[in-house]
């Protein structure tokens, strides 16, 4: 990764040396060794993450429940008594193992995620993650189910256990999703798999903020995906986000008018509750109330809080991930110093 952003960096330098009258072989260097330096501390704090030790357990339940035979069914209920709500009796559970509709799921779901051996190793490296930059954190039970295509609760985080509705990653076409809307279905993938589970995991660590401001909510959504920047250094941005990478361009390349929006409409401190449903919320695109609208992905709010977090970062790298997560809004704001690419 680092030698290709160094090797992008001097070739865009040796770019503008056409354009600009300077001297670029000092500036390549002080560059170049700069780069050096961060990658070298990345590879190291990689290296250091790659042996922090975890105890993951991963229990594929769907695959045992749809193995099983009425016989089968008290074992499962004795290994599994949280999926197995008191006041439905044995032959509720019997009659779902030859259900056709849960048949096809669990069909659908083999053919997807087969022996989830790559899920697997990506939620080793997520927890690996979250244990080095949160010391004492627990690493639940990870149980792996359908759920009869229950989307809002397709990933559920307790203490203690992380339960897994794989029927809700089988790609945004699946035919199971056809009167889902569109943009719910989109992030109905298995890309976006370990990105909801950090999303889970950000909301036991960060305060929803009491302060009703635009500006607090976009830092609030910024600072988890900050933090899946740490903890989700493989995913790309579309990833972390949950968009497609059309819509990470998009909102790349328009961040500047966006931001110029947010500002000259005095957004930022404003507290009206139907910012959130215009640019926090999960929507088909982000309502500016302009042509452009149709175009734009949803929760375009939440990309910029990224970027004014990101920004606070860069100019204070020392700051520890849980001294982040207690830096008020708008301190955060005055001094990330946040200007919009141009």
């Amino acid at each position: 990764m680092c030698p290709v952003k160094i090797n992008a960096v001097v070739l865009k330098m040796k770019r503008l040396s056409k354009y600009f009258d300077f001297q670029i072989s000092g500036f390549l260097l002080g560059m170049f060794l700069f780069l050096v330096v961060g990658c070298k501390k990345k590879d190291e704090t990689e290296k250091s993450i790659a042996q922090t030790q975890i105890n993951l357990e991963i229990q594929r339940f769907d695959r045992e429940f749809a193995e099983a035979g009425p016989g089968d069914i008290p074992g499962l209920k004795s290994k599994f008594p949280y999926l197995f709500p008191s006041q439905y009796s044995d032959s509720i559970w019997i009659a779902k193992l030859t259900d056709t509709i849960q048949t096809e799921l669990s069909n659908e779901v083999n053919v997807v995620f087969g022996t989830f051996s790559e899920e697997s190793e990506a939620l080793k490296s997520l927890f690996r993650h979250i244990a080095y930059y949160f010391p004492g954190y627990f690493v639940p039970k990870v149980v792996t189910l359908t759920s009869d295509v229950r989307y809002e609760d397709r990933i559920i985080l307790t203490d203690s256990l992380l339960l897994i509705g794989l029927d809700n990653y089988l790609g945004k076409d699946h035919h199971f999703y056809r009167s889902i809307p569109r943009y719910i279905a989109s992030n109905l993938d298995k890309t976006y798999l370990t990105s909801d589970i950090a999303s889970a995991f950000t909301k036991t660590i960060l305060q929803y903020p009491r302060n009703r401001t635009f500006l607090s909510k976009m830092v609030y959504y910024g600072k988890e995906l900050y933090i899946k920047d740490k903890i989700l250094p493989e995913n790309s941005d579309a990833q972390k986000i949950n968009y497609s990478q059309e819509q990470m361009d998009w909102a790349q390349a328009n961040e500047e008018q966006i931001w110029r929006y947010f500002v000259e409409r005095e957004l930022l401190y404003n507290t009206d509750p139907k910012l959130d449903r215009r640019f926090l919320d999960p929507a088909p695109f982000s309502k500016f109330q302009l042509a452009l609208d149709n175009e734009s992905p949803g929760r375009l709010g939440r990309y910029m809080g990224w970027r004014i977090v990101r920004a606070f970062m860069e100019k204070n790298p020392s700051t520890a991930l849980v001294d982040l997560l207690d830096t008020p809004a708008d301190e955060l704001f005055k001094k990330s110093n946040y200007k919009p690419k141009r």
